[in-house]
């Protein structure tokens, strides 16, 4: 199957900017549409799929801002990226940008590799975030479809064998005289065209699983369809059409008298030896009850698949975070298992630690609107350049967005600087007014910071880090941190000096 092309939107009034652009990306394999106006742009979005718009900022009836707030306010639209094309000194367009919801931007006269690498940039994070929205929305479908089935339902720790078991066990128990069950039941699992076979039987009132060793033909035993086939037998019925089956299941068992089974392509449960003949509804009950394991183990590994398509989305955002910073993306990265570290440390619960790991990741995500000349200046940085430097805690958040899913990154990016006395920034925020993830980030970044060296400073040991942190050096005091979170710091801090140093030497493998 071909895949479709990306489709890019360029949106200008001038037709040299329209077959410059179309010159640079139809070579590169993308599909250009061309609108000369926001208008225009609009009526293309309505009438076919589009992956990213490059637009201008003055084109006559709707400028560039116009349209690109328009879109961000469109649901179906509001996940493409906008890209505003402006002049190298026009801050102030960058800025009404960033108000609108633009996600880039990029200089006149462009740069073709630039150009390229920016748009590929923007497409796969596209692409995750389309993929995860996707997998959302299933999910949410299948989770309202069985909420009943959920309670407890744990993916993270969800192992499938253990869902047989209980399954079986429902199968085999009987909890009244009116309950029918069946002596034996055989599950078979394929993975990998290799077969697991597992008997259980019922024991002093409990049912034991024990491995089988059993060397029944794949093609009999599973089925090659798409559909799973459900079939009964029972004994002197002539009409049967799996007595074959049966023959050479009693090789490895016993004299059957009734058998049900279920059988998918990789999965396998037969059920022998009921009380009394069985029927269609025997076979019914058990297609009932496979299905609810089979479905779970299904919703667990979406939701497994969604969540590492979340992480990599997460940790793509901030490798591009620091593009424009020395750092090759190891920093963002170990802040977050710092962080992880002092959580557990505190006592802090799995769900918090777990997610603080991943999201303390985007705390410099802001740095993206950073010019690459201020946060790699040698020298001592002016007035000005130090408030733009600090602006990065404000454009965190409207980078991140406004999702649940995202709220403690977004704090993160806008907190992580803001010091317990109140001399942080970029409100001021002391004490417990600074949210808890901020408070760890603001030391765990702290920490990294002074290990690694950069244009302006040198690179620390660890212990003259964790003095500085403890101590204080004029700059750094300990009373810009929580009293808590520093206190878990000294107690873990040879762990997250092992963790530096391991990340360390991983950079310099690769």
């Amino acid at each position: 199957m071909n895949r479709r092309s990306p489709t890019i939107l360029c949106v200008d009034d001038e037709q040299t900017i329209q077959s410059l652009l179309e010159f640079m990306l139809v070579p590169a394999g993308f599909k250009v549409v061309i609108a000369c106006n926001g208008r225009q742009a609009l009526e293309v979005l309505a009438g076919q799929p589009v992956d990213l718009v490059l637009s201008d900022v003055v084109m006559p009836e709707m400028d560039g801002f116009e349209l690109c707030t328009t879109i961000k306010a469109k649901e179906r639209l509001r996940n493409i990226p906008v890209v505003m094309l402006t002049g190298a000194k026009d801050k102030r367009d960058r800025i009404r940008g960033i108000e609108a919801g633009a996600e880039d931007f990029i200089t006149k006269p462009f740069d073709r590799d630039e150009v390229l690498a920016r748009i590929r940039m923007l497409l796969r994070v596209k692409e995750l975030d389309d993929k995860l929205n996707y997998a959302y929305r299933h999910i949410a479908r299948l989770t309202s479809y069985g909420e009943q089935m959920f309670n407890g339902f744990d993916p993270s720790t969800f192992v499938f064998m253990e869902k047989i078991d209980m399954m079986v066990d429902q199968i085999m128990r009987k909890l009244s005289s009116l309950d029918d069950s069946p002596e034996v039941v055989v599950v078979g699992v394929k993975e990998d065209d290799i077969c697991r076979w597992y008997r259980y039987d019922m024991r002093a009132e409990r049912v034991s699983r024990s491995d089988m060793l059993m060397n029944l033909h794949q093609k009999v035993a599973f089925t090659r369809s798409a559909f799973p086939e459900m079939s009964f037998y029972n004994e002197y019925d002539e009409s049967s059409n799996v007595s074959d089956f049966v023959a050479e299941l009693e090789k490895y068992l016993m004299p059957i008298s009734n058998m049900v089974r279920y059988a998918s392509d990789s999965f396998c449960i037969i059920a022998v030896n009921y009380e009394r003949n069985v029927t269609s509804h025997y076979a019914e009950v058990l297609n009932h009850v496979v299905m609810q394991s089979l479905f779970l183990k299904s919703l667990a590994a979406q939701i497994k698949d969604t969540q590492s398509a979340f992480d990599y989305m997460v940790f793509a955002l901030a490798r591009a975070s620091e593009a424009n910073d020395e750092d090759t993306g190891a920093h963002v990265m170990r802040v977050g298992d710092f962080c992880a570290e002092l959580a557990i440390r505190m006592d802090l619960d799995d769900g918090f630690v777990n997610m603080l790991r991943i999201q303390a990741a985007l705390h410099d995500v802001g740095k993206i609107h950073v010019p690459s000349s201020i946060l790699k200046k040698p020298g001592e940085l002016s007035s000005e350049e130090w408030k733009l430097i600090q602006q990065h805690t404000i454009y965190g958040p409207m980078i991140i967005g406004g999702h649940s899913r995202m709220q403690m990154a977004a704090s993160i990016a806008v907190s992580h600087h803001e010091h317990w006395d109140g001399s942080g920034y970029p409100y001021g925020l002391r004490g417990e007014q600074i949210p808890l993830e901020a408070r760890i980030v603001c030391i765990a970044d702290q920490y990294d910071a002074l290990r690694n060296a950069r244009a302006y400073k040198k690179a620390y040991d660890h212990a003259t880090a964790v003095d500085i942190i403890t101590r204080g050096d004029g700059r750094t005091l300990p009373w810009h941190f929580d009293p808590r979170v520093l206190k878990a710091f000294v107690e873990v801090a040879d762990r997250l000096d092992e963790i530096y140093r391991v990340s360390v030497a991983a950079e310099q493998t690769f």
